[in-house]
C-alpha cells in the first residue's frame, strides 16, 4: 500500500520519490517485458487497443463462420504435412469433411463458403508421396 502524500510536499516530488524508491528496491526488474521495446509505440492510437489486446490473448478471433470453416480447412491442409500416421491424416480430413458437409447443408451466414469436401484418398495418396519424397532425401548432411 502507498502511503499518503505528506502536507507541503508538492504532488509530483512525491510521486517521483516513490518511483524512485520502488526502483532501487528492485520493484520494476521482474515485470513482464522489461527491457523490451514497446510493441505499439509507433502505431496510431486506436481507442479499443485493449479489447483487441484480450481478444488476441485469449484466441478468439471474430470471423464469419463460412471464413472460419475456410481457415479451419487451411489449418488442416497444413496439418496434414506434419501427420505422422495415415489414421491421423483420416481423422484429419473425416473431421473437417463433416464440418463442411454440414455448411454445405445449412449454409453459414455470411460470405460464400467456396469450400467442397476433401477427397481422402487423394490427399492421402498426396501425403504418401510427399512422405516417401522425404523419406528418400535423408536426414541433413547424409
Amino acid at each position: 500500500m502507498t502511503e499518503r502524500k505528506p502536507p507541503g510536499v508538492s504532488f509530483e516530488s512525491f510521486v517521483d520519490r516513490q518511483i524512485r524508491q520502488a526502483g532501487e528496491r528492485g520493484d520494476f526488474a521482474e515485470l513482464p517485458g522489461f527491457g523490451k521495446p514497446l510493441a505499439s509505440l509507433d502505431a496510431p492510437y486506436d481507442e479499443l487497443w485493449w479489447v483487441k489486446g484480450k481478444l488476441h490473448r485469449e484466441g478468439f478471433a471474430v470471423l464469419p463462420p463460412a471464413l472460419a470453416l475456410r481457415k479451419e480447412a487451411e489449418d488442416v491442409r497444413e496439418a496434414l504435412q506434419t501427420a505422422r500416421t495415415e489414421r491421423q491424416v483420416r481423422a484429419l480430413l473425416t473431421e473437417i469433411n463433416d464440418k463442411i458437409r454440414e455448411a454445405l447443408r445449412r449454409p453459414p451466414p455470411g460470405p460464400p463458403l467456396n469450400l467442397k469436401e476433401f477427397d481422402v484418398e487423394a490427399e492421402l495418396t498426396q501425403w504418401r508421396e510427399s512422405r516417401e519424397s522425404r523419406d528418400s532425401v535423408g536426414p541433413a548432411g547424409s
